[in-house]
């Protein structure tokens, strides 16, 4: 048995909104055998253009039953049957939340329309509802309200099984179909096709856009699970809807996968990710010689023509690592900048002459030459003859790419002869950092 439903909501997303009208059609294949269909309350305001679209306004709504009066109702007709939309996973996630939210869990076989018309009647310019039935001339009474659209939906079932749709419907349901939770504009081939390896995974909009970056120790599995579960959020539901390909990069290994995802989130600044989009390292420490002959150190904004002696992301890290330096080495506060009022002559009078003064900021500077190390770290590649290699000079990230499997590791400079440079971000530092310190043998110092 299949129940054919079509409901009407407030917005795009289940967790945020609600449902104003419902549909359903219980069909035994030929006929249909039993009808329910009612408008909701749903307890919050439906915008001016869902009434636009539907009809459906607060005034119609408000002597209609909540969500909670008809859920048993609902799940009783929904649970044994085989739930059936165009477009199917949207109006799943709707109900199976509602449900969820009264104690129901909805978990049956889900059936869309939309792919099973693209397997029926392939070529067609568009697979929407009203479109689709236009081309294959099927009456719709009532566009944009749950009954017109689901007894539309009706029709377009019917003529699927009238052209031989059965056999697609049964493959479509089985267990081992991604049918079911594929996203709407994904074909199983586009999952199928990717590697169960480590790396990094794109989705690409309907203009070949990216706008998700991930990664994964098996990019198959990572990718199935992004739409495996019908999540209600607006974020994942909005994703889902808008993926319309997938690519992958293989990488030789999860820490490789980490700094690639990094390095690409920064780079191509997707839409749909959040995480690792911090502003790119800002502010350095840098020394310079004053007109009076002292070394001075400063923190300032980063410059691209001038190497720092350390990077920040943030001002204040620098300054509490200045201010540590200024302690640990008597360093005047003034010539470190830290204090920016002007000299008193009584204070001139107190400051170490120029050489004295340099050798302090010098035994500073090798101090912290000395914390912060460079090291390599040097793991398996993709193929036998190549060795990953990520390099970490005087405390922050190089860059990355792979080595002769036979090359003897001399010195950073003859390393990034090999190296593609990346930009350098706490979290790829702190990455490499923990993974040194889980796999100390994967590390060489330089």
């Amino acid at each position: 048995m299949y129940a054919i439903v079509d409901i009407e909501t407030t917005g795009g997303h289940a967790s945020a909104n609600g449902i104003t009208e419902i549909a359903v059609y219980i069909h035994d294949g030929t006929r249909v055998v039993k009808h329910f269909e009612s408008l909701i309350n749903p307890q919050q305001n439906i915008p001016r253009y869902i009434t636009a679209l539907t009809g459906i306004d607060n005034y119609m709504v408000q002597d209609a039953p909540a969500f909670d009066e008809i859920a048993e109702t609902l799940f009783e007709l929904l649970k044994d049957n085989i739930f059936i939309a165009h477009n199917v996973n949207f109006d799943y996630s709707f109900i199976k939340h509602q449900l969820k939210n009264e104690g129901y869990d909805l978990t049956t076989k889900k059936l869309c329309t939309v792919r099973l018309g693209r397997k029926i009647f392939p070529g067609l310019p568009s697979y929407s509802l009203g479109n689709l039935c236009r081309s294959l001339d099927i009456k719709i009474d009532n566009r944009h309200r749950a009954d017109g659209d689901a007894k539309a939906t009706v029709k377009l079932f019917e003529l699927c099984i009238a052209n031989g749709g059965q056999a697609h419907i049964d493959l479509m349901l089985k267990k081992t179909s991604s049918e079911q939770w594929l996203p709407l504009h994904l074909q199983k081939s586009d999952i199928t096709k990717l590697p169960s390896a480590p790396g990094v995974y794109y989705f690409h909009d309907n203009k070949n856009k990216i706008v998700y970056v991930g990664k994964a120790i098996n990019i198959k599995k990572r990718v199935s699970s992004h739409f495996t579960q019908n999540d209600p959020d607006k974020k994942r539901q909005n994703l889902v809807r808008t993926v319309h390909k997938v690519t992958c990069k293989e990488c030789a290994s999860e820490l490789e996968a980490i700094v690639l995802e990094s390095a690409e989130i920064k780079r191509l600044w997707p839409r749909y990710n959040k995480s690792q989009k911090q502003p790119v390292q800002k502010f350095g420490l840098y020394m310079f010689e004053d007109g009076r002959g002292y070394m001075r150190l400063a923190i300032d904004k980063k410059k691209k023509q001038l190497p720092a002696l350390y990077n920040f992301n943030l001002l204040q890290e620098g300054l509490v690592l200045l201010k540590k330096m200024t302690e640990e080495f008597e360093l005047n506060h003034k010539l470190c900048f830290l204090d920016k009022t002007p000299f008193a002559v009584t204070e001139l009078e107190l400051i170490d002459e120029p050489a004295t003064y340099n050798h302090k900021v010098a035994k500073a500077v090798k101090a912290l030459d000395e914390q912060l190390p460079t090291f390599a770290v040097i793991d398996n590649g993709i193929r036998e003859n190549e060795k990953l290699c990520l390099l970490i000079e005087r405390g922050s990230f190089w860059g990355m790419g792979y080595l002769p499997a036979d090359i003897s590791i001399r010195s950073s400079q003859e390393l990034k002869d090999y190296l593609n440079p990346y930009t350098d971000n706490d979290y790829i530092r702190n990455s490499i950092y923990s993974f040194v310190e889980a796999n100390p043998d994967k590390k060489f110092v330089l």
